[in-house]
């Protein structure tokens, strides 16, 4: 299905406003040209003619003495020429009032299908895979969300404010035109065809520029991003220039690419003004010989009336003309935005999954997983986790340890092999009924430009503030926001920028606390803190892992000695298990590991 027709099938919903929108434009549309039909008695009654129309005068003529006959007769010429501007007035009025309406109900269509394309799209992107946000760079999905639905804006706006009234009025003034001289109207008629075919190459180039300078908006938007992100990095390295440079770079790429397809969109407008023109010219041309000639078979006003109405359809004209190439750019915009939608989902849950329960052991039963078909990182591994056991996981970079608690609440598929929770394969329980079984406390803590309320109570609404301090005091973290201007109704910027890094995990271990899961995931969560926010976070974590099952990754071997089964992973696989005392007695991989930090 193309875009324009997706497109269409957004705005079903607001087919009332729709209707109305249509009716409105056409009302105005006619009453718009009965402004310049009323030109005829208005010269005729100026001349001290009968404003009347004449028997055997045009159709236009007829129609007028028909519908206003009654209201532009009058004894004097004085008094049809106020009768007559009364008329006029009154159309303008009824004109504008509609024009009125048809705009505002255009605004409303298209801010409501703006709206419901963005909230489908946002909605989509929470469904799809982790792999998609590894690869594709922030901005560039910003600018879809943001950037690329509001282009989409540009699209209907062009075919509900522009087409459909344009049309509308092309349509009236035709038909007012065919009344006036059928003759003068069939050769503006027989020219359109020939516009049509000048500017359709034009489109066909504005479209494809259109496309490739929304991938490099996204570009300049993924750019600001990661610059705001790294800004500590970026002044510690002291690259300022070197960002300005790439910057600048990608700007005078983005200027060279708006010219290029500016020399395109620009040029329909004067091709069509300039043919529109010659069109006039040459009806001018006719219609001087069909009023002036010995048998004239034109009333001097209704040639000027027949003009005047003319040059007034170049206006729809040319904007018609235009709308090919404005679209282009809109449906350019639109094709990326379908793109992302018409990824297929891994989230969401689905017919026939159950509700997830946890009463005795995990187990992983010969798991093995990859990244998008490139090397395996975990090789058959087995692993059985009893319920209230404290599993620690340890090993060098890169040997697979996040990606293994990682599978457990489904943030990916095993490539191979089965999760069970209480011997039921994990796949076979909804996703949301599964994770909410955990709490998920890692190295890298998100929290959100919102109050310190909102970052515990994340996701919920639902919890008393007396909940939530609670919470706060079993994680160590209640003394340092009593001390926050706001307390608890403290903002705490964006990532939690006003907090130390010790604070933004006890944050995140209050958060957890919060939920009382029965399953624990500690990832790494206190690798990057100093000695005295260590304490107070691992004091955080001894309460939190009191009663739970738990799954811990830690660099710090102190923090696991106590772990009922340790596991060391190596290139994806167990090499060895149990306990600190046995492992530290069987000198193999884990006692290097532990020599190294502690030896003197």
């Amino acid at each position: 299905m193309s875009s324009g027709a997706r497109l269409l099938r957004l705005v079903r919903p607001y087919r009332f406003l729709f209707a109305t929108n249509l009716v409105a434009t056409v009302l105005s549309s006619v009453f718009d040209g009965a402004t310049f039909v009323l030109l005829i008695p208005f010269l005729r009654a100026l001349f001290g003619e009968q404003a009347m129309p004449q028997v055997g005068g045009s159709t236009v003529e007829w129609v007028l003495g028909a519908v206003a006959g009654p209201m532009l007769a009058a004894a004097s010429p004085q008094a049809a020429l106020r009768n007559v501007v009364l008329v006029l007035s009154a159309t303008l009025l009824l004109k504008n009032a509609l024009a009125y309406a048809a705009m505002l109900s255009n605004v409303a269509i298209q801010e409501g299908v703006v709206r419901d394309l963005r909230v489908q799209l946002f909605e989509h992107l929470q469904t799809l895979p982790l792999g998609f946000f590894q690869r594709t760079q922030g901005g560039q999905v910003l600018a879809r969300v943001i950037n690329d639905t509001d282009q989409v804006k540009t699209a209907i706006t062009a075919a509900l404010a522009s087409l459909l009234q344009n049309l509308s009025v092309i349509a009236v003034y035709v038909a007012i035109l065919l009344g006036l001289s059928w003759r003068l109207t069939l050769i503006a008629l027989i020219s359109a065809p020939l516009l049509a075919l000048i500017i359709r190459p034009l489109v066909w180039r504005v479209r494809r520029r259109s496309r490739d300078l929304a991938d490099v908006r996204g570009g300049l938007t993924a750019l600001v991003s990661e610059l705001v992100a790294s800004i500590r990095l970026v002044r510690a390295y002291v690259a300022e220039a070197f960002e300005a440079a790439r910057f600048r770079t990608l700007a005078d790429r983005y200027r060279k690419g708006v010219l290029r397809a500016q020399r395109y969109a620009l040029l329909t407008s004067p091709v069509s003004e300039v043919f529109a023109g010659v069109v006039v010219v040459v009806i001018i041309s006719i219609g001087t010989q069909l009023a002036l000639g010995r048998a004239a078979a034109l009333r001097p006003e209704v040639l000027i009336a027949f003009v005047v109405v003319a040059l007034r359809l170049m206006s729809p004209v040319k904007a018609v003309a235009n709308y090919p190439t404005i679209m282009a750019g809109a449906l350019a915009a639109a094709d990326r935005v379908f793109e992302v939608l018409e990824l297929p989902p891994s989230e969401g849950d689905r017919p026939g999954e159950l509700p997830a329960r946890f009463e005795r052991e995990i187990e992983y039963r010969g798991v093995s997983f990859s990244y998008d078909g490139q090397a395996p990182v975990l090789r058959e591994l087995d692993l059985t986790v009893q319920r209230g056991q404290i599993v620690a996981v340890v090993g060098p970079s890169g040997a697979g340890k996040t990606t293994l608690v990682d599978l457990l609440p489904r943030f990916y598929e095993p490539t191979s092999g089965v999760i069970l929770v209480d011997g039921v394969p994990a796949t076979r329980f909804t996703r949301t009924s599964l994770r909410r079984l955990m709490g998920i406390v890692s190295q890298e803590t998100i929290l959100l430009n919102d109050t310190v309320l909102a970052n515990i109570a994340y996701g919920r609404s639902d919890f008393t503030l007396a909940q939530v301090q609670a919470a706060a005091r079993a994680a160590n973290a209640h003394a340092f926001i009593a001390q926050l201007p706001q307390g608890y109704d403290t903002l705490l910027g964006e990532r939690g920028t006003r907090l130390s890094g010790g604070e933004r995990q006890r944050i995140a271990i209050a958060r957890a606390l919060l939920r009382d899961p029965p399953i624990l995931i500690l990832d790494e969560a206190t690798s990057a803190l100093d000695t005295e926010s260590e304490r107070l976070v691992q004091e955080a974590i001894d309460r939190l892992m009191a009663r739970r099952t738990v799954l811990v990754i830690a660099h710090r071997l102190t923090t696991v000695r106590h772990a009922d089964l340790i596991v060391v992973l190596a290139d994806g696989r167990i090499v060895e298990r149990g306990t600190h005392d046995t492992l530290f007695a069987a000198g193999g991989l884990y006692r290097r590991f532990y020599d190294l930090q502690f030896r003197v």
